[in-house]
């Protein structure tokens, strides 16, 4: 059984047998597998099992995420896409329509990354710092959304920074705060409430914040808007 998620165009509800509901997203690339995720046919379509383990945002939408801003069509500046795991979902849900800028420094996880956005199209990989987005500035437009998940002391820094260049007047920030890379010596939640206090002073509005325990413990999830 699938079923469209209410709320979130473009993410799917699969039931397989009588385990658990699966997170799911439809495979822009019918037969290409972005990584080793599960797929699964049904009725002549793919779809690409999105799990909670290896996904920040999938994750988050299961612990009760209640505004998610991936959408079809949007913009997105990644911060930290790594090989694409997550982005080749972002992928799925943006379409043809859309496209995903991608920020890596690591250029080994780039070149896997090639091989992901030259099957997707629509994942543009950038080998750059995001501590420096004007080095890409002949590169990316102005977009709907940036997410960033980047394992930095100074990771809500760098988002702030890249939201300022080019973030849309309305548009929606998105980070995946790891708590024990900003201050191993505080609690989680307190790294969290710092890390809101930090967007607000931005000028951005918090619209939830959502931990990921048991699936990513000491990280949480904060969605903002400009």
């Amino acid at each position: 059984m699938i079923k469209p998620d209410q709320k979130f165009p473009g993410v799917f509800w699969i039931q397989i047998g009588r385990k658990k509901r699966n997170l799911a997203t439809k495979n822009l690339v019918p037969g290409f597998r972005s990584y080793d995720e599960r797929v699964v046919r049904v009725k002549g379509e793919e779809y690409r099992i999105w799990s909670p383990e290896r996904s920040k945002p999938a994750a988050a939408i299961i612990k009760g995420l209640k505004y998610f801003p991936i959408r079809p069509g949007i913009k997105i500046l990644y911060l930290g896409i790594a090989s694409g795991t997550t982005a080749s979902h972002f992928s799925d849900i943006v379409g043809k329509e859309g496209i995903i800028f991608g920020i890596e420094v690591a250029e080994r996880v780039v070149r896997e990354l090639i091989d992901v956005s030259a099957a997707r199209k629509n994942i543009v990989p950038i080998l750059a710092s995001a501590r420096s987005p004007e080095s890409y500035i002949n590169i990316v437009s102005m977009v709907d959304v940036v997410y960033a998940d980047v394992a930095q002391p100074d990771q809500v820094d760098i988002l702030i920074k890249n939201c300022k260049v080019y973030l849309k007047d309305g548009g929606y920030a998105m980070i995946a705060v790891k708590a024990s890379s900003i201050d191993v010596t505080k609690p989680p939640k307190e790294v969290y409430k710092m890390a809101e206090r930090q967007i607000r002073g931005a000028g951005y509005e918090i619209i939830q914040t959502v931990e990921l325990a048991p699936f990513d413990r000491k990280h949480a999830i904060i969605v903002a808007r400009s």
